[in-house]
C-alpha cells in the first residue's frame, strides 16, 4: 500500500512514521526559563549527529503554531541539557510529559532533583546517570507544515557527566547496568533486549 503525506491526516502520518521508525532514544530535556524557572520534558525525536565536535538533535512540535515552554526556554538562554532516560525512572519521565502550565515546575512535579550544571544554567536530573549539557547552534522550523510543524534544536555537547555506575574503561558504557529505555509507538517503549555482534568488513 503506498500513503501520500500530503494527502492523508496528519495524525495518520504520525501513526506510520513513529511506529516505522523504532526504537527512538528519549531526548529528556531541561531548561530554564529567563525567569528562573525549571521545565523537564521528554522528546523522541532525538539523537547524536556528530562527535567532533559532540552534538545532538532534537524536535519539538509546535501545537497550533505554538511554542513549548522547552522551545521558548532555549531560544531565550541558548542553553539546555539532555538526561537519558533508564529503567529506574521511566514512570517519572513519563510524568515530565504532561501538558501542563509554563509555572509548573516539571522537576517538582515528578519528584526529581535537579542537580546544577558546570557550564549551562539549566540543572541536570541527579536521578539520570548520563547527563549532557548543551549550548544551542541552530534551529529551524519546518516549512510548508498544517498545524504548527516542529522546530529541530541542534546542540552542542559542552560537557558529559557519567555516573562511575554505567562507565567502564576507555569510556565506554556498560549496556547491564545503564538500561536504558527507548520510545516506540503509542503508550509503548522498549527496554534493551538480545545484544548481538557484527564485525565490520
Amino acid at each position: 500500500m503506498h500513503f501520500d503525506p500530503e494527502i492523508i491526516d496528519q495524525k495518520a502520518t504520525y501513526k506510520l512514521l513513529t511506529g516505522a521508525v523504532i526504537p527512538r532514544p528519549i531526548g529528556w530535556i531541561s531548561s530554564i526559563s529567563e525567569d528562573g524557572i525549571l521545565n523537564l520534558a521528554p522528546f523522541s525525536f532525538f539523537n547524536a549527529v556528530g562527535e567532533d565536535p559532540p552534538h545532538v538533535i532534537f524536535s519539538t512540535v509546535r501545537p497550533n503554531n505554538s511554542n513549548k515552554d522547552t522551545l521558548n526556554n532555549i531560544l531565550a538562554t541558548k542553553q539546555f541539557v539532555v538526561n537519558m532516560v533508564v529503567e529506574e525512572i521511566v514512570e517519572q519521565m513519563n510524568i515530565t510529559s504532561q501538558s501542563v502550565e509554563s509555572h509548573v515546575n516539571e522537576f517538582e512535579l515528578a519528584g526529581l532533583t535537579p542537580a546544577p550544571s558546570l557550564k549551562v544554567k539549566a540543572p541536570r536530573v541527579k536521578e539520570s546517570p548520563i547527563n549532557m549539557e548543551c549550548e544551542l547552534v541552530h534551529h529551524y522550523t519546518l516549512e510548508d507544515n498544517r498545524h504548527g510543524g516542529a522546530t529541530i534544536i541542534v546542540g552542542r555537547v559542552v560537557m558529559f557527566h557519567i555516573d562511575e555506575s554505567v562507565l567502564l574503561d576507555d569510556f565506554k558504557i556498560n549496556m547491564e547496568t545503564y538500561k536504558p529505555v527507548a520510545r516506540l509507538a503509542g503508550s509503548n517503549y522498549s527496554k534493551l533486549g538480545e545484544i548481538f555482534s557484527i564485525k565490520r568488513t
